[in-house]
Order: C-alpha cells, then structure tokens, then sequence
C-alpha cells in the first residue's frame, strides 16, 4: 500500500485546481453537497481499484455522484445507528440527579461510554471496507455484508490501520484551512475527501488481493 502517494496524486492531474474548486464550491451545498462529496471521495476509490489512469474525477456526471453519495451515506448511516441509540439513554441518565443512585448512574455511564469508544473504533475500520465493497461493486446489499466488510479487514488488517491514520492525517490536513478563513478549508477538505477515497481503494485492493491466503 503506497501511503505517500494518497497525498500526493492529487497533484499529478493536470486539472486538479479546477477539480478541487468546483468540489470546494459544491461542497457548500447545503446536504445535497456533503453527500455528493461523499460519492466523489469512493468514485475516486473506484478508480484506485479499477486501476485507472486519472483517479481523481470531474464532476460531469453530477448525478452519478450524488447517487453514490446517497448510497455512502446510507451506509455510514446505518452502521452508526448504534451509537445513536445508546447516545439517548446516556444523556437522559446523565441528566438525572440522585444522591442514592448516583454511583449506579456514574458506572453504567461509563460503561455506555466505554461500548461507544470501542464500537466508534470498530467504525473507523468497517466504513472504509464498506465504502470499498460499494466502489468494487456498486451494491448496496454486499456493503451490509458484515461477514465479507470483516474479511476484508482480517484479510488486510495494516491496510486498513494506515486507512485509519490517514484519515486522521488528513482531517489534520483540512483543518490547516482555517488558517485562510472559512475559503481555505473548503479547498483543504475537498483535498482530504480526495486522500480518504484514494485509501478506500488502495485497502480494498489489498484486502481482496491478500484474501486467498487469508
């Protein structure tokens, strides 16, 4: 898995200035644009898996992103819907005030909080398999496969370690936006969706290519 190069292939296409400002300026659609953002950053894992020349893509086919945009989206939906779910009871017993139960409240808390912070890690590695599946495939229903999502993982687990620091080092990327106001981080998280797609596909080429031996 060529780390580096998640970084820097963006500046190898001729066009990337132009690409990069229509995602910037797309991206400040209200939803629509954060969903379509979403379908750009796994066509471009796509063409990562398909091999293609020129990863990064334009946005002619405005409607074919945001449908892929729309999948994504669903999909990160519902495997965070557990977190959701466990996120009420725990703000309603925080919120509750008793001296005799206090200990109770604080422990079973914790523990909410504990199951939260481990399955939100467990996300961090199932998410970019799940987007990989879509790209590969196109079906929603094999992105809910949780027994192929894992394969994926068991069969690459350092491909998607990587996958997980560099989307973390490439939140830290777009952040540096801030620096140039509210115009700069548009540009710098358009650059970072681009590095999470290019690592979408590079893991999943490598998990499926090291799945036989797996």
């Amino acid at each position: 898995m060529d780390f580096g190069l998640a970084f820097s292939y963006v500046f190898e296409d001729e066009d990337w200035i132009k690409k990069i400002v229509i995602t910037a300026i797309i991206s400040i659609i209200p939803i629509v644009g954060q969903v379509a953002l979403l379908g750009w950053s796994v066509e471009i894992a796509r063409r990562v898996i398909r091999g293609d020349s020129t990863p990064l893509p334009d946005w002619s086919d405005f409607g074919g992103l945001l449908t892929l945009g729309v999948k994504a989206f669903v999909i990160s939906f519902v495997f965070a819907l557990p977190l959701m779910f466990i996120s009420i009871p725990s703000a309603l017993l925080d919120s509750v005030s008793s001296d005799s139960g206090e200990a109770v409240l604080t422990f079973f808390i914790f523990c909410i909080s504990c199951f939260a912070l481990l399955y939100g890690l467990a996300l961090a590695f199932f998410l970019p398999a799940a987007y990989g599946e879509l790209a590969a495939t196109d079906d929603l229903g094999a992105s809910f496969n949780i027994g192929k999502i894992f394969g994926h993982i068991r069969a690459a687990p350092s491909a998607y370690l990587l996958t997980f620091l560099g989307i973390i080092a490439a939140g830290i990327l777009a952040s540096f936006g801030i620096i140039l106001c509210f115009v700069g981080i548009l540009f710098t998280a358009a650059y970072s969706y681009a590095v999470q797609g290019h690592l979408y596909g590079q893991a999943y080429k490598e998990a499926t290519a090291a799945a036989p031996a797996a």
